[in-house]
This record gives structure tokens, C-alpha cells and sequence, in this order.
């Protein structure tokens, strides 16, 4: 195939990408970031990087050393 060719269908390729992303639902920046807002402060109570984990459920609590007598 000649590189003319190629040129063509990468652009048809090109025009149908910018079609589907042209007809993609899109909100303001301002809805999205009070959707967001919204969402992580209804989600702050299971969130353990806020509230910790329980030291007994802490996979990655510092193990503890044994001593012998």
C-alpha cells in the first residue's frame, strides 16, 4: 500500500476518533467537582486513610519483637 494510502485511512481513522469524543456527554467542571465533593464526604466514615484501622485488623502494623527469658 503506498504511503499516500496509509495517510488516508490513518486520517478516516483520525476523523471517526473525533466524532465519538465530539458526541461524548460532557458536564461543567463546577457540577463535577460538587458530584465529587458530594461523593467523598457521604464516603468519609469507611475511608481509612480519615479514620485509621483498627490495630488489630492492621495488616501493616510493625511486628512485634520476642524476647526470651
Amino acid at each position: 500500500m503506498s504511503s499516500s494510502m496509509m495517510n488516508i485511512s490513518s486520517m478516516r481513522r483520525l476523523v471517526e476518533q473525533l466524532r465519538v469524543e465530539a458526541n461524548l456527554e460532557r458536564i461543567k467542571v463546577s457540577q463535577a467537582s460538587a458530584e465529587l465533593q458530594q461523593f467523598c464526604l457521604e464516603h468519609a466514615c469507611k475511608d481509612a486513610l480519615l479514620i485509621g484501622v483498627p490495630g488489630g485488623t492492621n495488616p501493616f502494623r510493625d511486628p512485634r519483637s520476642c524476647s526470651l527469658l
